[in-house]
């Protein structure tokens, strides 16, 4: 991905950078993975259409008992999940953990499309059947809601 960060407000606090969450309303510290997450919420509101009030972004939810956070969720305009967004640093190899991580968020939402992402690597895919098709592309928001 394309350094999208000059889209985005940012700052500096004692010695370090924060970046303005335009969905969140509030700064947040610029982490390599929060980066990633920022580039994926740009690409999803500007160029995949997806409004930006449907989209969650540090949704949390019940797995198994436990609470966790998927980094971001997109929601139909009926309010039923279609995505769940989990991204990692740069740094960070989609391994088969990760595609767990994501499978739980799964299990708790059962959105249509799941989207892993580290900022270089990009694994998008369709659930059906509880089968997991992978995607050439990522859908945008027409596509998702069907």
């Amino acid at each position: 991905m394309e350094n999208l960060l000059q889209w985005f407000k940012t700052e500096e606090r004692e010695g370090r950078t924060y970046v303005f969450d335009p969905l969140r309303r509030r700064f947040v510290a610029l982490t390599p993975e929060e980066e990633v997450r920022q580039k994926v919420l740009y690409l999803l509101v500007k160029h995949l259409k997806v409004p930006a009030g449907l989209v969650a972004v540090e949704y949390s939810m019940k797995v198994n008992g436990l609470d966790k956070r998927a980094d971001a969720v997109v929601f139909g305009k009926e309010g039923h999940p279609l995505m769940v967004v989990e991204c990692k640093a740069s740094t960070v190899n989609l391994t088969e953990t990760v595609l767990e991580q994501v499978l739980r968020y799964y299990s708790a939402l059962h959105p249509q499309y799941l989207l892993l992402t580290n900022g270089m690597t990009v694994y998008c895919y369709k659930t059906e059947n509880q089968t997991l098709l992978p995607m050439d592309h990522i859908p945008d928001y027409d596509e998702m809601r069907g």
